[in-house]
Parts: structure tokens; C-alpha cells; sequence
């Protein structure tokens, strides 16, 4: 800026020299390099502005471009991270199917080998249903007399059959030793009873209510020893009859699950009885032939 200055005062020096300007020319001459140097002045603080502000926004472009790379650099591991993670997701999806179709696999099995187990059943149950009313019809056949004289009763209710036969039919009062005609009895009903190898034979003794007298107390001090005693006599001989010991068994209940009222002489006779109940074996312990 200083040397154009000079260059312009030496211009104006020159033409003073040659005469040639006057003097109102020259001041007008002064006054235009005044002008030019302000706008030079100007001009060269615009410009370091300029520079300045293109130095800043230089900078500044820098700055945003190594945040940018950063930015890249930061996505394309992100991006790595999830293409990995969808990796092992896909792997995820892949072993959890599989793992739902070997459980639909199992399922479907576990309800087919249920079915089959249920149709096994069905058929046992109506097998065993078929037995049992085969037994049901065999006895009333053969105990028509009895039945009709109401000295026997046969009842079948689900998968258990009963024979319920009154005292007077097997014994006298107050004894456990079977009468002649209660062994003809027992002799058909042991028949029909030892063709039967799927069912516990349950006989039980029961009383009424009164006490036992003083002549039989000493050999059945309560009705308790009374039903028991009767019960096991009736067992011992249908096994000697050939119903095979490992489904009998023998229980005594004396007064106390009585199917009538004690305070009748008929009720009395109702549950002075011997019941013969045929029901399924148990599982857990299967009788050992």
C-alpha cells in the first residue's frame, strides 16, 4: 500500500515537472489517490477479513470433516456389530425352529402314544366289562333259586360285582362253620370263581348289631371275631374248591357298615351277610400266581 503511494505521488510530481497540469488539477489529482488509497485500505481489510474468515471456515470444514470420519468410522462398526448380531440372531431363529419342531415332534408323539394308551385302555375296560357281565350272568344263572327266594343278591355297579348271601344260606346263629346246603352253594360259586384271574375276590363278614352271648363269648369274645372268622372259613374253602389264593382275601367289619336298620328283626337278617365282592387287582401289587 505505501509503495503505491509513492508510485502515484511520483506521477504527480512528474507532471508538475512538464507544466503541464495546473494547480486545481493537481489537488483533484491528490484527492483521487486520497480516494484510492481509502479504497485500497478498504479493500485490503476486506480481504484479510476474507482470508481470515476463509482460514476459519477452513478450519472449521476440517473440524467437520474428521467428525464425519469419526462418524463413518463409528457407523461402519456399528454396522459391523449388527451384522453380527443379525448373524447370531438368524442362528438363534434358526436353532429355536428347530428346536420347536422336534418339540412339535415330540408332542405329537407323546399324544399319539396317549391315544393308543387310551385306546388300549378303552379296549381293556370294555374287555374287562365284558368279563365282569359274563360273571354276572354266569351267577345269576346259576343262583336263580336263591335269588328269586331274595337269599342272595348279585350287583354290578362299574367294574365291581357283588354277591351279598345271608347268614341262614352258610351258617347257623353264631357260628363259622358252613352248613351242607351253604357249601352246594359255595361249590357253584367257586366254579364260576376260579375261571376269574382279573380281579381281586374280596369276602367279608358282617353282623348285626347285637352282642355276642355269653356261651359263644369265650370262642367270639365281639362281632368282630364273629365276621372275621366267618369270612376267612368261607376264603379257606372256596380255595379248596380251586379258586386260586393269590386273588382272595378275607375281611371282617362285625355291625358297622350295616345295609339295613338294626332295629328290625328283618333289617337284622339283611346285614347278617357274606358279601363276595370281585373288583380290579391292584396295580402295585398284582397277586403272584
Amino acid at each position: 500500500m505505501r509503495f503505491m503511494k509513492i508510485v502515484l505521488l511520483a506521477i504527480a510530481g512528474l507532471a508538475l515537472t512538464t507544466g503541464c497540469v495546473t494547480t486545481k488539477k493537481y489537488e483533484a489529482r491528490l484527492s483521487d489517490i486520497d480516494t484510492l488509497t481509502a479504497e485500497n485500505t478498504a479493500l485490503s481489510g476486506k480481504l484479510q477479513e476474507t482470508e481470515k474468515s476463509l482460514t476459519n471456515e477452513k478450519a472449521s470444514r476440517e473440524t467437520d470433516v474428521a467428525k464425519l470420519v469419526q462418524e463413518k468410522e463409528e457407523l461402519m462398526r456399528t454396522n459391523e456389530l449388527l451384522m453380527t448380531a443379525n448373524k447370531d440372531m438368524n442362528k438363534s431363529v434358526a436353532e429355536i425352529s428347530r428346536e420347536k419342531l422336534n418339540a412339535i415332534k415330540d408332542k405329537d408323539r407323546i399324544i399319539t402314544e396317549l391315544t393308543q394308551e387310551k385306546m388300549n385302555a378303552i379296549k381293556e375296560r370294555d374287555r374287562a366289562i365284558a368279563e365282569q357281565k359274563h360273571s354276572y350272568d354266569n351267577l345269576v344263572s346259576e343262583l336263580t333259586e336263591e335269588i328269586k327266594k331274595g337269599e342272595i343278591q348279585v350287583k354290578q355297579l362299574k367294574d365291581k360285582l357283588t354277591l351279598t348271601m345271608v347268614e341262614k344260606i352258610l351258617f347257623d346263629s353264631g357260628k363259622a362253620d358252613i352248613k351242607v346246603n351253604g357249601k352246594k352253594v359255595l361249590d357253584r360259586v367257586a366254579e364260576i370263581l376260579k375261571n376269574i384271574t382279573d380281579k381281586q375276590i374280596k369276602i367279608e363278614g358282617h353282623t348285626d348289631n347285637v352282642p355276642i352271648g355269653a356261651t359263644l363269648a369265650g370262642k367270639f369274645p365281639t362281632n368282630w371275631e364273629l365276621s372275621t372268622a366267618r369270612a376267612t372259613t368261607v376264603v379257606r374253602y372256596l380255595q379248596e374248591k380251586g379258586v386260586s389264593p393269590a386273588f382272595l382275601n378275607a375281611a371282617g367289619y362285625s355291625e358297622y357298615k350295616p345295609v339295613e336298620s338294626n332295629e328290625t328283626d328283618e333289617g337284622k337278617a339283611k346285614n347278617r351277610r357274606i358279601e363276595i365282592v370281585l373288583i380290579p387287582l391292584d396295580a402295585e401289587n398284582p397277586p403272584q400266581q
